[in-house]
């Protein structure tokens, strides 16, 4: 006689439903896969796992498949072997910190470090007992001379943000092997397709996902890359013990943004390139910088306005200036973060060595494939220039930086 299963109430079968499904479905995007307790098959099974092999399954927190796909199609694009996820970019330069470096170690920051990370040096230097000193991101091999005994971690950044500089990579990352420093270069201007650091001796790349992975400014989230398991370990040992996580649905977002990046990536390159020839033949141009210029790297859709001659120009008539330009709604679509928009920069406190930085602040314009309205845009707006020099973002951002001896902005 078969015994007949036991009679299972209403809400049992709907909380341990026995669901047909019919096996064999496939779709381009990848399943969303939402879950925080992860049922294991057996207490064996939960008895074995170990949190340092990324092909168990251990808290939601931790990884999906859905966050483990993303990570590993990023690890692909970077040229590296392993990715992490954090809810931010910045939350990933907290993962490298945090991972890496404690109480009596030193850090070397580049002087043109995005802001938020030289907040976060001065952060742990104020509170935690790290030193952070800041040196010139044009240093190149002479950053050997900076490295301590106590030297942990050297931070670059190819461009720098705001002011642009393109460091000698290979020669920072190879001074700072000989000494067994790690370097890690915050990538997010390059998405890791302008820029392959692994090939230049970085140890480890952070992406902001929030730019051009994401694609639609509605997504917050970053990634901390490696290519050595051991220097992975670290910082997922870390991200795991300052409960770090991200959204399997701000992930699939991103997922489905991956197979349009290049391509948008390349047409905000050719903007920038067609914008920086028509500039550099501008009679009021002194001088243009691009990426497709000899010794540069490509870019995107970013302009800077900097004056070099602050008494002259107030906070006002930034402010004034930012608000002349309008909006470009029309290009939203290929713009990495910001559908086409113009903010002012405060840049006071980078302390530079006598380059073009000599004021206390700039306009940002971000500008996507619309050449011409560009073009239009940007001549209405610095109307009043006297004398203008343009610089346009070396890797990651096309960047046009406006440089005035004198001007007379109004509204």
């Amino acid at each position: 006689m078969t015994q007949s299963k036991p009679k299972r109430s209403l809400q049992t079968r709907i909380v341990r439903a026995e669901d047909q499904i019919t096996p064999g479905f496939e779709s381009f995007a990848v399943p969303v896969a939402r879950a925080s307790t992860v049922v294991f098959p057996d207490l064996a099974a939960m008895r074995a796992c170990d949190w340092r092999n990324d092909a168990q399954w251990r808290y939601g927190l931790h990884a999906t498949p859905t966050s483990l796909a993303l990570a590993q199609r990023l690890a692909a694009i970077e040229g590296g072997k392993h990715a992490l996820l954090q809810p931010s970019g910045l939350s990933s330069i907290s993962n490298v910190y945090f991972g890496l470096v404690k109480a009596g170690d030193d850090v070397l920051i580049p002087d043109n470090v995005y802001s938020p990370n030289r907040d976060h040096g001065d952060w742990l230097a104020r509170d935690f007992g790290i030193t952070a000193r800041y040196y010139d991101p044009m240093i190149g091999a002479g950053i050997a001379d900076l490295i301590q005994p106590n030297t942990r971690l050297i931070w670059l950044e190819a461009p720098g943000s705001v002011t642009m500089e393109v460091p000698d990579v290979g020669a920072i990352t190879a001074a700072a092997r000989a000494r067994n420093v790690i370097t890690a270069i915050d990538n997010t201007w390059s998405a890791g397709l302008a820029f392959r650091p692994f090939e230049h001796g970085v140890d480890i790349s952070v992406q902001a996902l929030t730019k051009y992975q994401s694609g639609g400014g509605d997504v917050l989230m970053g990634a901390t890359i490696t290519a050595e398991r051991e220097l992975h370990l670290k910082l997922k040992a870390a991200r795991m013990r300052m409960g770090i996580g991200v959204s399997s649905d701000d992930c699939s977002l991103i997922l489905r943004s991956l197979p349009s990046m290049q391509v948008r990536f390349e047409q905000h390159d050719r903007s920038a390139l067609a914008i920086a020839k028509w500039l550099k033949a501008r009679p009021e141009i002194a001088a243009v910088l691009h990426p497709a210029f000899p010794d540069l790297f490509r870019a995107r859709g970013r302009f800077h306005l900097l004056t070099s001659n602050p008494p002259y120009i107030s906070r006002l008539q930034y402010d004034s200036l930012a608000l002349s330009v309008k909006k470009f709604e029309d290009q939203r679509a290929l713009l990495a973060d910001e559908g086409g928009l113009a903010f002012y920069h405060a840049i006071a406190k980078l302390a530079r060595r006598g380059n073009i930085l000599t004021s206390d602040g700039l306009v940002v314009l971000e500008v996507g494939d619309d050449q011409a309205k560009a073009v239009q845009e940007i001549m209405q707006a610095v109307g009043g220039f006297s004398k203008t020099e343009i610089w346009l973002d070396p890797c990651g951002k096309e960047r046009v930086v406006l440089a005035t001896n004198s001007a007379n902005l109004t509204n």
